[in-house]
């Protein structure tokens, strides 16, 4: 295997099940040893060395989003401006958690933070439960390195910004993360219907893999999904804010 054929990812490449083999268990066991090893150094740390770190993070996100850019577009033939965009655009939601953290370190707003910790950590988790990429090949290549890689800085980066504390989720302000989620949501209907580079960027359209995993009508599925997120995103906030819920829970009960 020659370097043009790793970075290009043209090397023959047999498919295998490799989730929850060795391989796939010790990248987990990295990402955890680096979330709590950051988190024991720098706890105490300024808030400046806390960024520093964040910053380093979104880099790394960043050097693997060009890299891969760059690489498309080098591979690309006959170029069209859809073409463009799907090479360009963060499609997946996985990709688009990518970018949300790496502007996060621009914006360094707590609820901005909140939001992507919350989002990114979600995408993070479902890819580690049942990855259907960067395990799934005999050879270790530049795009199952990249799938790797990147889903291991969504979990390491959303996971550290909640130990060291630079998100809080409080019920007051919900309202301004559920913002930051429509404008997601609307840009995933975007590259849908508009510009057509992706066909289900969160896995809420007819017929996606998670459905079919579930087997369940589209109907109930939906209502599923919309039910989890709602659950999802409200165990942080309870968890966080536990003694506003708490006082309106007795309050309530005693009234």
């Amino acid at each position: 295997m020659t370097f043009s054929e790793w970075i290009l990812s043209s090397y023959p490449n047999p498919s295998k099940n490799g989730q929850w083999g060795l391989f796939h268990i010790l990248v987990l066991l990295l990402c955890v040893a680096t979330i709590l090893t950051a988190t024991f150094l720098l706890r105490k740390k300024s808030t400046k060395a806390k960024r520093i770190y964040f910053i380093i993070l979104a880099s790394l996100i960043l050097i693997f989003e060009i890299t891969r850019r760059i690489i498309n577009l080098y591979k690309a033939t006959n170029p069209t401006f859809n073409s463009i965009m799907y090479i360009l655009l963060p499609r997946p939601w996985c990709a688009i958690a990518c970018w949300s953290l790496m502007i996060s370190v621009i914006i360094n707003n707590r609820n901005y933070y909140n939001f992507c910790s919350i989002t990114a950590l979600l995408t993070a988790l479902i890819f580690f439960a049942y990855p259907s990429v960067g395990f799934n090949n005999q050879y270790i290549l530049f795009e199952n390195l990249y799938s790797i890689a990147t889903h291991s800085l969504l979990l390491i980066m959303s996971i550290s910004l909640i130990t060291l504390r630079f998100v809080k989720f409080e019920y007051k302000s919900i309202w301004k993360e559920a913002i930051y989620f429509l404008i997601i949501l609307t840009y995933a209907f975007v590259e849908i219907y508009l510009l057509k580079i992706e066909a289900d960027p969160m896995y809420f359209m007819p017929n996606n893999d998670v459905q079919i995993i579930l087997g369940l009508p589209y109907a109930p599925f939906l209502v599923l999904y919309i039910t989890f997120l709602i659950v999802y995103f409200n165990i942080f906030y309870i968890i966080d804010d536990r003694k506003l819920v708490f006082k309106k829970f007795y309050k309530n009960k005693n009234a």
